[in-house]
């Protein structure tokens, strides 16, 4: 089993990385970040991955997501899927929930600040891959060290945040 992570770059994103690997480390379970890349730049804009003004280089944006894997979990594999469309929300979910599975995941860590609110909206792929049952779902919403007393905060990445 594995601790999954959907991983877009953005700081809950980070976060969900960073708790896996806390928890990970103290549960002894493997952590996986997965990544759906559109090849789209409407997409890469949104996401914060280029500038407005900026070409979008689809090969250049993997590199910066891994390396960004890499340093917040050295021991993390990471993997991704290049589509070419710029499908709804849910369907880069079903990408993502399909990259998730192939890990038989345990947990699934979600970096969101909406996933399981009374309203959900509807653009949010961390609500549809959050829907699927054959995993737990460990939502992150908040970059700040963990609150259980036995998990070994990441005191690096928690330097960097502040």
């Amino acid at each position: 089993m594995t601790f999954v992570v959907p991983f877009d770059g953005s700081d809950l994103a980070e976060a969900a990385l960073v708790r896996a690997v806390e928890y990970g480390r103290a549960l002894e379970e493997d952590v996986a970040a997965v990544t759906v890349v559109p090849e789209r730049t409407r997409y890469a804009r949104e996401k914060g991955w280029i500038d407005e003004d900026e070409p979008y280089d689809v090969d250049a944006v993997v590199d910066c997501l891994r390396e960004q894997v890499e340093a917040l979990a050295s021991d993390a594999t990471f993997e991704y899927e290049r589509i070419r469309e710029f499908p709804p929300e849910d369907r880069i979910a079903d990408h993502v929930e399909r990259l998730a599975l192939e890990h038989d995941p345990s947990v699934v860590f979600l970096g969101s600040d909406n996933v399981g609110r009374v309203v959900t909206p509807l653009t949010s792929v961390g609500v549809h891959v959050a829907a699927e049952r054959s995993y737990d779902v460990f939502v992150v919403r908040h970059v700040s060290p963990p609150k259980v007393d036995t998990i070994q905060p990441h005191t690096e990445f928690y330097d960097r945040s502040q």
